[in-house]
């Protein structure tokens, strides 16, 4: 089971944190790995500088923005 933690706090929030959330449950639908993807909000994540602060499982917390979302994905989650 992949768990991938999206920061939802204020500064990631106004970084498109919800557009993220949407362009991830899109690409698990699409990829149709409901069964074994976990996406889930958090708030702090500690990484708000550049994007917003998003975590697959236990890796580091990385940044993401909405121009880098599924190609994100596509490498950490599907490992393309």
């Amino acid at each position: 089971m992949t768990t991938i933690t999206v920061c939802v706090g204020s500064a990631c929030h106004l970084k498109g944190a919800y557009n993220i959330i949407d362009v991830f449950q899109n690409l698990i639908e699409t990829n149709e790995i409901s069964d074994s993807v976990t996406l889930k909000g958090s708030f702090c994540l500690g990484k708000c500088s550049k994007g917003v602060s998003v975590k697959i499982n236990d890796s580091e917390v990385m940044s993401v923005t909405t121009v880098c979302a599924e190609s994100f994905f596509e490498k950490y989650v599907l490992g393309e």
